[in-house]
């Protein structure tokens, strides 16, 4: 399938603004808008990459963005968490989110999720709102936390019916899905084990695969490769990234650089509940007036100290 990206160009008509559902653009409209393209509204039919510039030759159809933040802001006992965050979240990419540890990663993500009210500031899931419409919001996402927490006395197999029940899939659905992705995992010998007796990396799979059974719009995961063994974690990358090519959206937060510049179309960096930075690893690189790894972007957008030198001062005061 084609590869979902963004497209900028020269725009000439207002039939493709961004966040609009099925909206039909003019033949020979030019792009300049960051939106998503595909020929058909059908939602089998893939996104399209049009580079910058194109003029359109036939009738194309934007997406409403998966999810977006708008002005969110959020304090807890006079500290502010969330200043003013705004960002979206577009079908077929894989959005990472960073920040140094306190700059309001893992609050966000609860925001988006409807586990936190913000004071401030809208929030919504696939044209849903958060705050409005909680339940229906969180049918359209599937969250894995850092950790992983499962029902210790469950199996692989009771747990995953349980989440496939709550999004309201059918039972043969349930099961035929179940059984491909635990095999796939390496799981299906134990799929009615309790998991109380699964290792931190075992859990985590099942965990990855409760996130993807119901299909869900977006997928939010916080540390996903935590525990991983090195053949799972390759896996897990290629399905990150087939699951964009099919239109889906991830939010990945983690503090593995080196992955995140990998497997991510974009990213914002967070700094005190503040968004520093956001865009594409270049655009991330131009912010930073940098041009090596994320992990120096990273550090000159952060103002983070030298690991050399926190290193020296550990070791030798």
């Amino acid at each position: 399938g084609a590869r979902l990206v963004r497209c900028s160009g020269a725009r000439a008509g207002a039939a493709d603004e961004p966040g609009t559902k099925g909206v039909g653009i003019e033949p020979g409209t030019v792009l300049t808008n960051r939106a998503w393209y595909r020929t058909d509204k059908s939602s089998l039919v893939p996104y399209r990459q049009i580079e910058p510039g194109t003029v359109l030759t036939g009738c194309y159809c934007t997406s409403e963005m998966t999810a977006q933040l708008r002005g969110v802001g959020l304090s807890f006992g006079g500290r502010r968490i969330l200043d003013q965050l705004s960002f979206d979240i577009c079908p077929g990419e894989v959005f990472g989110l960073l920040g140094p540890n306190g700059a309001g990663k893992t609050t966000t993500v609860r925001v988006l999720c409807g586990l936190l009210v913000p004071d401030t500031g809208s929030v919504s899931i696939a044209g849903i709102d958060v705050l409005r419409d909680p339940l229906k919001a969180r049918r359209q996402l599937a969250f894995v936390p850092d950790g992983s927490p499962l029902y210790s006395n469950l199996s692989p197999r009771q747990v995953l019916a349980l989440v496939g029940r709550l999004h309201g899939m059918l039972e043969d659905r349930i099961e035929r899905e179940s059984l491909r992705m635990l095999e796939a995992m390496g799981l299906l010998p134990r799929i009615d084990d309790p998991l109380g007796a699964f290792s931190h990396g075992m859990r985590q799979k099942v965990a990855l695969a409760c996130a993807l059974l119901p299909r869900p719009a977006l997928l939010v995961l916080d540390e996903p490769l935590s525990g991983l063994d090195v053949e799972t974690t390759a896996v897990f990358k290629e399905v990150l990234r087939a699951w964009a090519n099919a239109g889906g959206s991830v939010l990945y937060t983690s503090h593995q650089l080196d992955v995140v510049e990998r497997v991510c179309d974009r990213m914002a960096i967070l700094d005190h509940g503040r968004l520093i930075a956001l865009g594409t690893l270049e655009e991330l690189r131009a912010s930073a007036h940098e041009t090596g790894t994320l992990e120096q972007i990273f550090r000159a957008l952060t103002h983070a100290e030298d690991p050399r030198e926190r290193a020296h001062k550990i070791l030798t005061g």
